[in-house]
């Protein structure tokens, strides 16, 4: 592909080439002609006639880079600061033609869009935004999508996922929404592959750092809005975190939002789409009714009535008002695509997202989950939540990951000595940290609230003792690993799936369930 065909759609974005405005001369012309073969924001990556963006990140600055890009054979730069690349330059080499922009990562975005052929304008796009149930709503969208025989990929949290040629193809995530040059490249290995839609979470910060500009989502989906993700790394304060989930807004045709949350109102501000409210409230386009809670052997779920533009009656495998909210969303997005209703219905009675309120079923007489929830904010969410099926006892096991703030280890111990029945103090990521320091924090949340509590710092251990002593009518919940499948420690990622781990504890045990 050549420079020009790259640059053409950056427009006002676009500045210089080697300081001089496109079009202005011969030279500049014969630099916009000439072909690129990969494109690429990693130094290591480049090979001869790639084009480098020069990023600068939270660790490094990409334009430091930008002299090891030309000695491997770099045919283009982009960058937004001047760079000296005369040592750089090889005798008799093809002087590389270097793009100057105002923000490089948005340049990056606009031109992997076009590298891959614009593959998004091949497929309609779902962006799902908001603090909690992102990856929730995502499965059931595209479970409902593909009941309906719409060929859906998914792109988020735990995997990007999607129906390939040649089978079901699933890559782990890195990030919750990809690079802007990995995201492009899915699509484009989607569209090439018949999928008709994407539904994708859009974090924050991939919204703040461009990942996703370069096309418009079709539906941009908004769930509710909570502190979080605030700190050197990420959002500067809440007002920051609040612009950024808003600006999916500017960039979708229609605008799916919880008129509930109250933070709906902000989030509306700016926003260019057309506006469709989903929740509980009378003002709602599409509401729920007639809430009931579920509890079978190895179950907990509910079931509601919808009203507005559309009626009909659902029934979840999940339990508590967030599921009603995450099911009344996926049920508005795929009224934009002519699902049936008993698609629908049939869709949602089968929900099962990988570490997200999973349900294990190890005995009728208890029943044991396993979810994500990773700070105090979801985990005491989702202990309230479990508190309203009236267990006989509510049993937390958790741990915290080592080498981030102290401070969540005193409020998760603090949420679960107060909401909790029994907390079984484990250990989850250590990382470099020693896990009994971890959980020494911990236990200095719990003794204030007065909750009982038990240290098994070995997982399996902890999970076999909730195991073995599970009480009639208790709830158990494996709380903070969710969908992981390791367990880092000094540095090494070390295999441990908490299925396998439960599947092992009971085949030891003799009491497999089948």
């Amino acid at each position: 592909m050549k420079i020009r065909e790259l640059v053409g759609d950056l427009s006002c974005h676009f500045n210089t080439l080697e300081g001089k405005k496109i079009c202005a001369d011969n030279e500049v012309q014969a630099l916009l002609d000439r072909e690129i073969g990969e494109i690429t924001n990693d130094s290591r990556k480049v090979m001869p006639g790639s084009l480098f963006f020069c990023i600068i990140g939270a660790n490094s600055d990409g334009h430091d880079y930008a002299a090891m890009a030309i000695e491997k054979g770099a045919s283009a730069l982009v960058v937004q600061k001047e760079i000296d690349l005369s040592a750089a330059q090889q005798e008799g080499a093809e002087e590389p033609a270097v793009i100057r922009v105002e923000d490089s990562r948005l340049a990056m975005a606009v031109f992997s869009a076009a590298f891959y052929g614009n593959p998004a304008r091949e497929m309609k796009i779902i962006g799902v935004t908001g603090t909690k149930g992102k990856t929730t709503t995502t499965y059931m969208v595209r479970s409902i999508l593909e009941a309906a025989g719409i060929r859906t990929g998914l792109v988020g949290t735990i995997e990007t996922l999607y129906e390939g040629p040649e089978g079901e193809v699933r890559i782990p995530s890195a990030n919750t929404t990809p690079e802007s040059i990995v995201l492009q490249r899915r699509f484009r290995e989607m569209a090439d592959g018949g999928v008709q839609a994407v539904v994708m979470e859009v974090s924050s910060q991939a919204l703040m750092l461009h990942r996703t500009a370069g096309f418009i989502f079709d539906l941009g989906i908004f769930t509710n809005l909570s502190p979080d993700h605030i700190g050197p790394n990420e959002h500067t304060d809440f007002e920051d975190y609040l612009h950024c989930k808003s600006l999916l807004f500017r960039q979708c045709r229609t605008g799916i939002f919880n008129g509930d949350d109250p933070y709906c109102a902000r989030i509306l501000e700016g926003h260019t789409c057309a506006v469709e409210t989903f929740g509980l409230g009378q003002g709602n386009d599409l509401r729920a009714e007639n809430i009931e809670l579920i509890h079978t052997p190895g179950e907990l779920g509910i079931a509601f009535d919808t009203k507005g533009v559309l009626s009909l009656h659902a029934h979840v495998p999940a339990p508590g008002s967030f599921s009603v909210y995450n099911a009344l969303c996926a049920i508005a997005v795929c009224r934009h695509f002519d699902v049936s209703e008993d698609n629908i219905c049939r869709s949602l009675r089968k929900i099962h997202v990988r570490g997200r309120i999973e349900m294990v079923r190890v005995s009728d007489e208890f029943t044991l989950m396993i979810d994500y929830a990773h700070n105090a904010m979801a985990l005491e969410s989702l202990l309230k939540t479990l508190r309203e099926y009236d267990p006989g006892r509510l049993v937390c096991v958790f741990g915290c990951g080592g080498n981030r703030a102290r401070s969540r280890r005193f409020e998760m111990g603090e949420v679960s000595g107060r909401l909790a029945d029994f907390t079984i103090i484990t250990s989850d990521n250590p990382r470099f940290e020693e896990p009994m320091d971890i959980i020494a924090d911990i236990v200095t949340g719990i003794e204030p609230t007065g909750g009982k509590y038990i240290k098994i710092p070995d997982r399996k251990e902890a999970i076999r003792y909730a195991i073995e002593n599970g009480q009639p009518h208790d709830i158990i919940v494996l709380a903070g690993k969710g969908h992981e499948d390791y367990q880092e420690i000094k540095g090494e990622k070390y295999p441990m799936d908490e299925r396998v781990l439960i599947r092992e504890i009971l085949e030891e045990s003799g009491k497999q369930k089948t």
